[in-house]
């Protein structure tokens, strides 16, 4: 244990990476909390920015925070120290995800150290992929990923594929004629000015800080569906562009094998991991969750024949370009250092 307190500039350094995490319409969907005393830093959730129209449960929003505590994990280990990490330490206290003590220094988890790199380099890409097929060597090493945080990522076959693209269009049918979801993906989409209402604004109006920019949506597909969300769907853009998507992309599915909030948690783990790695080996990823936001639709995403109890999240792979950096919300903003 160490015995000397953490400096605040490394816990802000610290904090500084574990945002860098996805967070459904990057609403960035946490607060952490350091005590001094005991060298924890305490992981919540941020009930102002759930979706409550397609995420009413906080399912999304646990994947997001675990995401950030993934990449804390990643940090810590940077930083020569290890993070012992509890989920969901106190029932009493629903918003508190986890807490991280930190101590070291460590000599573990060199395999997490050696993400560091990609932290900042992982962006979501809404652009086409190329058709190269990714390698079985680099699906693989994925896949060993995901089952270190006690998750399951597989492929599925091309028949079932064409069940999982055709769930997509499935539910952004669903959103085109459901008002209440369409505003909500709108209030988080595009280049206007942060509302003075939106948490962590300070209601002070300016450039927000969260959301899906303009220059991330990735141009309009000029055949067909696209396999990414369009989030300039009722945010026009100027010099989007148009573009051929692949025809079959090439998607993986991770899952857990029950539903409940420390699946979630380990999921959201599982997924920054994987995420990490693929950006590590230069492949492009993206994030197809539109079937998973209804209940109706998201137990067919499962595929019959591998071993998963719940999909939580599809992703898309391949080599493309990398997508742009998305704004993160200021350190100062996120993180409260107690006395």
């Amino acid at each position: 244990m160490t015995a000397t307190i953490l400096a605040p500039g490394t816990v802000a350094e610290l904090v500084g990476d574990a945002v860098t995490a996805p967070s459904m319409h990057n609403a960035q969907p946490w607060k952490f909390v350091f005590s001094p005393e005991g060298n924890v830093i305490e992981l919540h959730g941020d009930p102002d920015r759930a979706m409550t129209r397609t995420d009413p449960n906080h399912r999304a929003l646990h994947l997001g925070c675990a995401a950030a505590l993934f990449n804390l994990r990643v940090s810590a280990v940077q930083h020569g120290l290890r993070a012992r990490v509890r989920l969901l330490p106190d029932d009493s206290r629903p918003w508190l995800l986890a807490t991280a003590t930190l101590d070291g220094p460590s000599d573990e988890d060199h395999e997490l150290a050696a993400l560091h790199a990609a932290l900042r380099r992982r962006h979501t890409s809404r652009f086409p992929f190329g058709d190269e097929p990714v390698p079985d060597a680099l699906m693989d090493g994925l896949k060993s990923a995901a089952l270190l945080e006690g998750c399951r990522l597989t492929v599925p076959g091309d028949w079932h594929i064409e069940t999982v693209l055709g769930l997509v269009r499935d539910a952004e049918h669903r959103e085109d004629i459901d008002p209440l979801v369409r505003a909500e993906t709108s209030a988080w989409s595009g280049d206007t000015e942060a509302p003075a209402g939106r948490p962590g604004t300070a209601g002070t109006p300016g450039t927000r800080r969260d959301g899906i920019p303009a220059a991330a949506f990735g141009p309009r597909s000029s055949r067909g569906p696209s396999p990414v969300r369009d989030f300039g769907r009722d945010r026009p853009a100027a010099d989007r562009g148009w573009a051929v998507f692949e025809k079959r992309p090439q998607l993986a599915l991770l899952g857990t094998p029950a539903d409940t909030r420390v699946d979630w948690m380990r999921a959201g783990q599982a997924l920054e991991r994987v995420l990490l790695q693929a950006t590590a080996d230069g492949l492009a990823t993206s994030m197809t969750s539109q079937p998973l936001e209804w209940p109706e639709l998201r137990w067919t995403v499962r595929d019959p024949l591998e071993v998963m109890g719940h999909v939580q999240m599809v992703l898309r792979l391949g080599y493309g370009p990398a997508g742009p950096e998305t704004p993160r919300r200021s350190v100062t903003d996120v993180l409260e250092i107690r006395g």
